[in-house]
């Protein structure tokens, strides 16, 4: 009689222990619930700009402007549709960069195909140093037409903008280093439509590859 007891009161447990059970359960499904939101919140937080947005971005980049070539004459952007080419951004104190980045432009422009293929295209940032004459010598220096542009500083301010350029001095900074800038290279095909980035730091077999396709 007392076994049978003893079996029925283990098998009984007290309704404030089920209770507890029940309620710790819960909180473990809430929690497990919880945790799986926030990982799928942080994972969207976390993912790279998505293709269209990439594309709206590079479809906005280019358009029309006019500034001053260094012949002293104006210099429209329709000069250069029908054509592909390649714009960057320096100026004419720079150090090595500059010098560098359209030098190299020039030996990809003669291996990629006719040297009248493509046009590079270089616009100061430094207006006030740069003017008419000193850009279109400076172009002149590299033994291969490059078209060099300057202009007032509020129109050399609006083209930035319209190529997402940046460009800021540089207090007391040393010679040829008194202007930081963007330093890639903007490809764009024979519609106006950019297509790439040139950067410094790419093998010489992707710039080339990259030169190639705006002849196709």
């Amino acid at each position: 009689m007392r076994l049978s007891r003893v079996r029925m009161a283990d098998q009984q447990q007290p309704p404030r222990n089920r209770l507890k059970q029940v309620r710790l359960l819960l909180w473990l499904l809430v929690a497990i619930a919880l945790a799986g939101v926030a990982a799928m919140l942080l994972g969207k937080r976390g993912e790279p700009e998505r293709p269209m947005q990439q594309q709206q971005l590079q479809a906005s980049l280019g358009g029309p402007f006019t500034l001053t070539d260094g012949n002293g004459r104006p210099f429209s952007s329709a000069k250069l549709e029908g054509k592909p080419y390649a714009i960057f951004f320096g100026f004419t104190r720079c150090g090595d960069v500059c010098p560098t980045t359209l030098g190299r432009l020039v030996n990809l422009r003669k291996q990629a195909g006719p040297e009248q293929a493509v046009n590079i295209v270089f616009v100061t940032i430094d207006p006030a140093n740069d003017g008419p004459r000193k850009v279109g010598q400076y172009a002149g220096l590299f033994g291969s037409p490059i078209t060099g542009l300057t202009g007032t500083q509020a129109q050399i301010d609006a083209v930035k903008k319209l190529y997402a350029v940046h460009a800021a001095p540089v207090p007391h900074a040393p010679k040829g280093q008194e202007m930081e800038h963007t330093g890639a290279v903007l490809l764009f095909d024979r519609s106006g439509r950019f297509v790439t980035t040139l950067r410094a730091d790419e093998p010489e077999a992707t710039a080339l590859e990259k030169f190639r396709a705006l002849l196709v």
